[in-house]
């Protein structure tokens, strides 16, 4: 085997991966001196030493590291399952995998994008030669543990239908045998498909039966009793797939909430947002998925003129009053389903306050279970940003919702979940910005029914759905100019889908936004009229939204093409330098990144993820870059429009920031 050697750099780069773990707190000290012990006595990779010595299982090993790379993670065991279509295997010859020791495991023919396994997802050059030799348009990576890549290249290349065999046993120690997805919708949606190759089974561990912990009951005051539909020692199995249940609920509720205007689609994006606050945190799965489950639920039966959030519910007494006689509803309604004690609980203190003094208990701090304090913060802010009968009566942008929570942060929420949350929800806003993989649509359809599922679909592949029934409301919404593609029906009121194209073709801000006309009108005379108005395609309904997606992605990335692709502008304390040259390197973004403290003045230019120079003062080149480094304060803009006139720096940009992250440690000692 021609295995290429892990590069010192690399090495570095793994060990530091190590040192992180055990700064944060993730493994113990003593665990870390022994996989180093470990690694000096055998050699090999670091990820492996650690699972050696069980410093931490392959599932929160593989979820931090997907978590750093900004990528998905595929346990062993999944692995060992899959069945890669050989034409798939083919695209990368059997001596680049075995060098680098990647499988591809999927091509996507449309966008020329080529997935592969890999235990390095951040090796450029390596990403670069599998693309070269594969001739796929862009190349992404899985991560999974550097012995599972190995076997995989055993089995699908040399043929040895044993090569997992020797993983057994630490496949079934280490449990929790799933792909978990990420923050990254493109990745996301094929993480799934990989799940679902070969096997509709999935092998469970001792793991996913864990007996749910209980909260702290409270020292005086006891809240009136949940329904507990089991003992929260003996949690029901269902036998259904915990992201097939939620997919179900996702359906299901966004189907209920199709009538609730501003607020539809709410649950579904509660959910979202407490997953991922929930993966930030460091949730067991078990315990996430029954926590997702009163995200979806919570609102399940609360029909009134109010909406309820631990936020208007502690400043209003109307919406006091009414979380008081409803906040069992959700758990009533679903006593039928037996749901998990963890549910049950997260739904019934929602409404409870961290300062002691919410419903129905007047639970305070650490005594509130942990569900329900992630529900009150991800609720209060999906209504901020929703609704504009929210308490700032207007609909806020993410970081304004985030300074108004920041009033209440230790009276209502949990200080440290809510800059938690913070972090996370100002982090994917910036970083989809800066990518720009998070395209606004504008859904044009009076009937609710027919664009749930469409809907749902495009958020999970990063769009921005908005949602309009009428063609008045629909033009109200484009005449902003942030919409960047339109699915509309032909029969709508109270002018049709023809007359609001041809009225958005007149204003210059819809000359050529990209228009998809989605009706059940099958003349051929009207599919001639819309293509007259530029529209991209004419589809009859019911469609499938697999292959809408890819046309609606094309068309916006052609008009990004021709008309120069929007600007992003933040602070760096929103998001620190090393993070942004990560995302833009790794996003392969070719422009201008111009950085401003008080009246200084910096500058990094991309081109295709790599920086190629940088000014600062009177610093130019790799010297400028590592002063830039040393920036904690001030503000960034890029321009994606900028082409570098010049390549002044040719030393990776993982060099770059090591070397960086060296000089500015020695300057802290």
């Amino acid at each position: 085997m021609t295995r290429r050697p892990i590069t010192q750099l690399h090495q570095r780069t793994n060990l530091r991966v190590a040192e992180q773990l055990a700064a944060e707190q993730r493994i113990s000290p003593e665990n870390y001196q022994a996989a180093l012990t470990y690694l000096n006595r055998y050699g090999g990779r670091i990820e492996e030493a650690l699972l050696e010595v069980k410093a931490l299982s392959e599932t929160a090993l593989l979820s931090y590291l997907a978590g750093l790379y900004k990528t998905n993670f595929v346990s062993t065991e999944r692995l060992s399952k899959v069945e890669i279509d050989r034409l798939v295997r083919d695209k990368v010859p059997r001596k680049v995998a075995e060098k680098w020791q990647i499988v591809p495991v999927r091509f996507d023919a449309t966008s020329g994008v080529l997935w592969i396994i890999t235990a390095d997802p951040h090796n450029v050059e390596m990403l670069d030669e599998v693309r070269i030799a594969s001739g796929a348009k862009e190349v992404r990576a899985f991560i999974v543990r550097p012995a599972a890549a190995e076997a995989a290249v055993n089995k699908f290349y040399l043929g040895d239908t044993h090569a997992f065999t020797n993983l057994g046993n630490s496949v079934q120690q280490f449990g929790l045998l799933d792909v978990y997805e990420r923050s990254l919708p493109d990745e996301g949606s094929v993480a799934v498909a990989i799940t679902r190759v070969g096997s509709k089974e999935r092998t469970m561990s001792a793991d996913d039966f864990e007996p749910p912990r209980e909260a702290p009951s409270p020292p005086s005051v006891t809240p009136p009793p949940a329904p507990s539909p089991v003992s929260p020692t003996h949690p029901v199995s269902t036998g259904i797939d915990p992201n097939d249940y939620a997919e179900t609920l996702n359906v299901l509720v966004s189907i209920i909430e199709s009538g609730r205007a501003e607020l539809r689609g709410h649950s579904s994006q509660v959910a979202r947002l407490t997953r991922k606050l929930g993966e930030r945190i460091g949730l067991e799965p078990s315990e996430l998925d029954a926590i997702l489950v009163a995200a979806y639920l919570h609102d399940l039966g609360k029909v009134g003129t109010y909406h309820l959030t631990a936020l208007n519910v502690a400043q209003y007494e109307g919406h006091r009053l009414a979380a008081e006689k409803t906040w069992m509803l959700p758990a009533r309604l679903m006593e039928g389903v037996k749901l998990s004690p963890i549910t049950v609980q997260t739904l019934a203190s929602m409404y409870e306050r961290y300062d002691g003094l919410g419903l129905p208990g007047q639970r305070a701090g650490q005594e509130i279970p942990l569900g329900a304090r992630v529900l009150a913060i991800v609720d209060s802010y999906a209504d901020l940003t929703q609704n504009s009968r929210n308490p700032a009566r207007r609909v806020l942008p993410p970081h304004e919702a985030c300074d108004l929570l920041e009033k209440f942060k230790g009276s209502i929420f949990d200080p440290n979940l809510l800059d938690l949350f913070r972090a996370s929800v100002s982090g994917d806003d910036l970083r989809a910005r800066l990518l720009h993989k998070r395209s606004r649509a504008l859904l044009v359809d009076a009937d609710p029914e027919e664009t749930t599922v469409l809907e749902l679909r495009l958020i999970e592949q990063g769009f921005e759905v908005k949602i309009a029934r009428t063609s008045d409301q629909a033009l109200s919404m484009l005449e902003g100019g942030e919409i960047e593609i339109v699915i509309s029906e032909l029969d709508i009121g109270p002018h049709d889908g023809f007359a609001l194209l041809e009225e958005a073709r007149k204003q210059p801000w819809g000359r050529d936004l990209p228009w998809l006309i989605l009706t059940r009108r099958q003349g051929r005379a009207e599919a001639q009229r819309a293509f007259s108005l530029g529209v991209i395609d004419y589809v009859i309904k019911p469609a499938i939204t697999e292959v809408l997606i890819p046309k609606m992605t094309q068309a916006i990335e052609r008009r990004s093409t021709q008309s120069g692709a929007r600007g992003v502008s933040g602070s760096l304390a929103e998001m620190a330098l090393p993070d942004l040259v990560q995302i833009l390197w790794h996003g392969k973004k070719t422009g201008l990144l111009k950085l401003r403290r008080g009246a200084e003045v910096g500058e990094i230019h991309f081109a295709d993820g790599r920086v190629v120079n940088a000014t600062w003062g009177q610093l130019r080149g790799e010297e400028a870059f590592y002063g830039l480094l040393s920036l904690v304060d001030g503000e960034f803009a890029l321009d994606p429009n900028f082409r570098p006139p010049s390549v002044v720096i040719t030393t990776s940009p993982e060099a770059l920031l090591l070397e960086g992250m060296r000089r500015l440690d020695e300057m802290q000692r």
